[in-house]
């Protein structure tokens, strides 16, 4: 397969002739790509030598073809593959920005894409560099996250440009997926959600995402196209997802609305609040007065009631939801899973130490109409792996969506 590596000015350029090298390795054919400022860091020969191609640098290069050389080699690449991508190139391809032949290609291609992120960590966080990253994953781009250690600069953090070996793998799952859920898509929600109050308070809960995200990282591994919303968490998004951050209930259900149409299953594992303030967010933090302070809370969006009501009869997705209960979970959960018109429920007693909220294991009831399975304590992990087990047996007489 020929891949197209686009190699973009940072000093992480220097890995991308290991990158080369190590796809080389795996059977493909690449050619290299280098912005202008990349060649301040690796000369062209250097690439020329290891792909035994020439180097593309230039979008006006001189020749009878050479204007319309990016539209053809868009045809002919299997993948798009961008080590190290800077600030300034993700900034471009979020935003359509076609002003090399790097930034034209991604246009013009309909190959998948791939990028490794590589730059300072501030700018990493920056809340302009997450919107463009986010961007670009909801449009089905995958990344592979940056390292943590010494940068160039002289801080230590994240930011550094992820191993050769981590990127060739990646780049190879890309290309040759496998997994009892290829060709499936899935949409699972995690996290809790924050339902403000003024710019400073707000109602929350102690979901800390661990089971929606290893949920979420299962499937991919199984080779599902996965859509993740996740509400506010501490924890890195799963590598191979297309990723979504909301923040309240009103802002889950829309994300979760728009996904679930065409998916085949949906994971609502979040831990949505139940009320809101009736009046939303003041404009201004609520001064302490004496005596008690009254709030009127409203109930927020039923998500998962919804999308039972919306699929009706029909037969697609699946519905999962989840019962974060204390005590036995069973008869709410029973409850749930006829009033909310779902296949299966995950219920799960969040008053025990060693299990639900904001712990790495958890122990659950899988209920659907036929009975319940009970599962004991576990890694979330590995709890992941038995509930997408029983989402694939629905599955199975349910066809691939093209």
């Amino acid at each position: 397969m020929l891949i197209a590596l686009g190699v973009t000015g940072g000093i992480g350029a220097y890995k991308a002739v290991e990158v080369a090298r190590g796809l080389q390795k795996r059977g493909h054919d690449v050619v290299a790509i280098m912005t202008r400022s990349a060649r301040k860091f690796v000369g062209e020969v250097t690439f020329e030598a290891i792909t035994r191609r020439p180097v593309i640098t230039d979008q006006f290069a001189r020749g009878a073809n050479s204007s319309i050389e990016h539209i053809a080699l868009a045809t002919d690449i299997s993948l798009l593959l961008v080590a190290p991508a800077t600030a300034n190139a993700i900034g471009k391809l979020a935003n359509g920005i076609a002003d090399d032949f790097l930034t034209s290609l991604y246009l013009a291609t309909r190959a998948p894409v791939l990028l490794a992120p590589a730059m300072n960590t501030n700018m990493l966080e920056h809340a302009a560099v997450q919107k463009n990253l986010q961007t670009l994953a909801s449009r089905g781009v995958r990344l592979v996250d940056p390292g943590e250690g010494f940068l160039a600069c002289g801080w230590i953090g994240k930011g550094r440009l992820a191993e050769p070996d981590a990127i060739v793998d990646a780049a190879e799952r890309m290309l040759k997926p496998a997994g009892s859920l290829l060709g499936r898509r899935l949409v699972i929600s995690a996290g809790p959600t924050y339902e403000d109050i003024d710019p400073v308070r707000y109602i929350g809960n102690r979901s800390s995402g661990r089971m929606g995200y290893a949920i979420a990282e299962e499937a991919s591994r199984r080779g599902a196209h996965v859509v993740l919303v996740s509400g506010p968490t501490k924890l890195e998004s799963p590598p191979g997802v297309q990723f979504e951050r909301v923040r309240s209930a009103v802002d889950m259900a829309r994300a979760m609305t728009e996904h679930a149409s065409g998916a085949d299953a949906v994971v609502m594992a979040a831990a949505v609040a139940d009320y809101m303030p009736e009046h939303g967010a003041a404009g201004q933090k609520i001064a302490k007065q004496d005596g008690p302070l009254t709030m009127t809370l409203v109930r927020t969006p039923d998500i998962l009631a919804e999308l039972g009501r919306v699929r009706g009869m029909a037969s697609s997705p699946v519905l999962v939801g989840f019962a974060a209960e204390t005590g036995d979970p069973r008869p709410r959960a029973r409850k749930k899973l006829a009033s909310k018109q779902v296949d299966l429920i995950v219920a799960n007693d969040v008053s025990r130490s060693d299990a639900g909220f904001d712990t790495n294991t958890n122990a659950a009831f899988i209920i659907d109409p036929d009975g319940e399975v009970e599962l004991p304590l576990m890694l979330k992990s590995e709890l992941a792996g038995r509930i997408l087990d029983r989402i694939e047996q629905l599955l199975v007489s349910r066809p691939v969506r093209a």
